[in-house]
């Protein structure tokens, strides 16, 4: 039986439940995979070391046996090396599963056809999930009664959606207008800012064409001359 079943709390809320008695056999075996007894270690692989003497390894031209000790090349990881060796895993014709008390009758057990009623209902909870926050929850009804929550619906909600739905209007229109107002503002501090650099394009224009205007006028001086 389920694990909702299990604890005083609930227990009476059961018609079965796992046999407290009950113990798992001596043989039951919950092991899924096994070791290969027929898988045999190769030769020789205990004697491939981990590690090698780099081979490319050379000893530095300013050593000095004397000063520095007997030089020792560095070691490098062995690519022959395998591992530890360990038998490989097969199924194990002998696994059960995982052992599971199995269910008996409930003796605290009494059925009620209307153990999910409740008359004196006061509180109601959603667990929900959004994205925008702001939703509003009212007018809750619980009913077996499609006509008694149709009924219901159309005066509450019916009678007052029109309403809601205008002043939400309102309130996104008066936001519009609010959010237009300051655009004015910003589009008149940017075209200022555009004609300050305009100035400053057609000052730098006109500097050259004071210049040029000087040759002219010394060959106007030489052919009076």
């Amino acid at each position: 039986m389920a694990d909702a079943c299990i604890g005083p709390t609930v227990l009476a809320w059961c018609a079965l439940l796992q046999d407290p008695k009950a113990a798992k056999p001596a043989d039951w075996d919950e092991r899924e995979k096994i070791e290969d007894a027929k898988d045999k270690k190769p030769a020789g692989w205990d004697d491939i070391p981990a590690t090698i003497v780099d081979p490319d390894a050379k000893k530095p031209e300013d050593w000095s046996d004397e000063d520095d000790g007997e030089w020792e090349p560095p070691t490098i990881p062995n690519p022959e090396y395998k591992g530890e060796w360990k038998p490989k895993m097969i199924d194990n014709p002998a696994y059960k599963g995982i052992w599971v008390a199995p269910d008996i009758d409930n003796p605290e057990y009494k059925h009620d056809d209307n153990l999910y009623l409740l008359k004196d209902l006061k509180y109601l909870g959603f667990e929900l999930w959004q994205v925008k926050s702001g939703s509003i929850f009212d007018n809750i009804i619980v009913t077996d009664s499609l006509e008694e929550a149709l009924k219901f619906g159309e005066e509450t909600w019916a009678a007052v959606k029109d309403k809601e739905k205008e002043a939400f209007d309102k309130v996104k229109e008066a936001e519009k207008k609010e959010a237009d107002a300051k655009k004015p503002a910003d589009t008149k501090s940017a075209d200022d800012e555009d004609d300050e650099y305009d100035t400053e394009d057609e000052d730098k224009k006109e500097a050259p064409t004071e210049k040029l205007a000087q040759p002219d006028e010394d060959e106007d001086e030489k052919d009076e001359l």
